[in-house]
């Protein structure tokens, strides 16, 4: 009998009145994955095997707008979930009305998986379980209709003590990449443990997700320069580390990213269904994603009623070459610049959903730029040198260490959100630096006519040394404003096209933060999980902030 190894997890749900939504599952052998619904709503797909994992991404048709229904989820006809005795409410797929009245958006970034049980929490409460145990306790309670998960779903180069010892079982870990994961299989057993934790399987069972990659769902500093790629290619063991973790990120992640319609029309889901072993055409892929970035789009787009929202990929689109940097490549950038202006008028609220930050504190903007240029020769070969060391000793590669992409975004947040039709908020989502803010661009002439916000939400499960802590903190004051000019008139950088400033944190800790989005409508909420009651053992949703954004018209 086939059993259910991972999932559900309810990816997509239909905006538009079409009443479908997509629901993925992973297997433990080849078998029909079916989803039948309390309202007659239902789904089936034979599961597709890779790597000798076999999974299914399950379209449920004939969902009615504006209703809840409790699903479950069978195996060659058998029950799979929810498990018997199961101590959650019933997995339910709901569907907004038609028009929708709004969305309510949960985002945030960095999951180490959670502690086990039994076992001390050395980063603290995890804010997805915590979410999970307090929508469980409380189903009536108000629930996101979507959560955006903003990279660092998993971390392939730190991995957790049992899977270290489970690693050391397998292979010799003293050989590169040592306790890293190393292959396809290895990967699985990262989603094995972020994903089987009991609270967070039953949250992204019954609450819609869309995900991006960030470096550590590959390696920390993934694509940070040509000279850092170059390095990581002429090692043994890379190779196999990249295409892993391509396949597996299509795999566990990408598909869900898509509409059934999307799903429909993708030649590799085509084929991979198609194989008996779909392997080879995955790795194929994979490997020639690798070799040339631009043959692939990861970034996509989703519209929840009148909010849209561009999800970035700012790691695998990148162009390295010193001389013609680029967050995103050609094709890339066209697009975000296509779906950001498509149909004026037509959505309220703009989010662009990018890993790494628009908008950091000045000073490391600035030390970012300043490195960039020394990295390109500014100040000459040697400081080059000294630029690159740097540049991988302390992360320097968000967007700001990308000026001509930097400049780039900037003017397409100002056009997207100025003139007739403008949307009333356009909001940069953002994770990545392991605390949570917000900032305000001023704008040197006329501003947008909408609100532009920086809203950064990380981590979800991690920890900040308390040194990070106060550069961060330095990088917002007067002193580091004007240590960021020096190294600006150093590298011969210029100001940027905006100055920011900090309107909210920073806050440290676990956290999400929340949109919610009515007509042109906006409000804000960040919540922090702490630990309360007796060792510390419980945890709950604390509210650090909430501000109204914007009010309706």
């Amino acid at each position: 009998m086939a059993g259910l190894r991972l999932g559900p997890l309810l990816r997509y749900v239909d905006w538009d009145g079409g009443g479908s939504a997509t629901i993925w599952v992973e297997a433990d052998r080849p078998c029909t994955a079916e989803v039948r619904c309390e309202d007659g709503a239902q789904g089936t797909s034979r599961t597709f095997q890779i790597a000798g994992h076999h999974y299914a991404l399950v379209p449920v048709t004939g969902l009615t707008p504006g209703t809840a229904t409790a699903y479950e989820v069978l195996l060659d006809d058998r029950r799979v979930w929810p498990p018997e005795n199961s101590p959650f409410p019933p997995s339910t797929i709901s569907t907004p009305d038609v028009p929708s009245d709004g969305v309510t958006v949960s985002f945030g970034s960095c999951r180490w998986s959670a502690a086990p049980a039994d076992g001390h929490d050395p980063v603290g409460p995890d804010a997805l379980d915590t979410l999970a145990l307090r929508l469980a306790a409380e189903p009536s309670a108000a629930r996101p209709d979507v959560l955006l998960l903003l990279g660092d779903q998993v971390y392939a180069d730190a991995t957790s003590k049992e899977t270290r010892a489970w690693l050391a079982a397998r292979r010799d870990i003293s050989e590169p990449p040592g306790a890293e994961v190393a292959d396809y299989e290895e990967y699985t057993r990262l989603y094995d443990e972020s994903w089987s934790d009991p609270e967070v399987r039953w949250l992204l069972s019954t609450v819609p997700s869309c995900m991006i990659f960030d470096d550590h769902d590959v390696i920390d500093d993934w694509n940070t320069s040509a000279s850092w790629l170059a390095g990581m290619r002429a090692t043994a063991w890379w190779q196999e580390r990249i295409l892993s973790g391509l396949m597996s990120y299509w795999v566990y992640q990408h598909l869900g990213n898509l509409s059934p319609a999307e799903l429909e029309s993708d030649e590799l889901y085509a084929a991979v269904r198609a194989a008996p072993d779909g392997t080879d055409r995955l790795r194929s892929f994979a490997a020639e994603a690798d070799a040339d970035p631009a043959c692939v789009r990861w970034s996509y787009r989703r519209d929840f009623g009148r909010t849209r929202l561009l999800m970035v990929d700012t790691r695998a689109a990148r162009v390295l070459d010193e001389q013609n940097r680029s967050m995103l490549d050609a094709d890339e950038a066209r697009w975000l610049r296509e779906q950001a202006l498509d149909g004026r008028g037509t959505y309220d609220h703009l989010l662009i959903g990018t890993s790494l930050p628009w908008l950091l504190p000045p000073l490391i903007h600035d030390a970012e730029s300043w490195n960039a240029a020394l990295c390109r020769g500014e100040r000459g070969e040697r400081w080059a040198r000294f630029g690159e060391n740097l540049r991988r000793r302390a992360d320097l590669e968000h967007w700001a260490a990308f000026p001509d992409s930097f400049e780039k975004l900037t003017r397409l947040i100002a056009e997207a959100g100025s003139g007739p039709g403008a949307p009333a908020t356009v909001c940069v989502l953002s994770g990545d630096v392991h605390h949570a803010y917000l900032a305000e661009p001023e704008w040197p002439d006329a501003a947008p006519d909408a609100q532009v916000l920086q809203l950064t939400c990380s981590p979800m499960h991690n920890s900040i040394p308390r040194s990070i802590q106060f550069g961060f903190r330095f990088g917002w004051s007067r002193t580091g404003r004007r240590l960021g000019h020096a190294f600006a008139r150093h590298g011969r950088t210029g100001r940027p096209p905006v100055d920011w400033r900090r309107t909210g944190g920073p806050w440290f800790g676990n956290h999400l933060m929340t949109l919610t989005l009515r007509g042109r409508s906006s409000a804000l909420r960040l919540d922090q999980a702490r630990a309360v009651g007796p060792a510390g053992k419980a945890a709950v949703l604390v509210t650090a902030d909430e501000r109204e954004l914007t009010a309706d018209d």
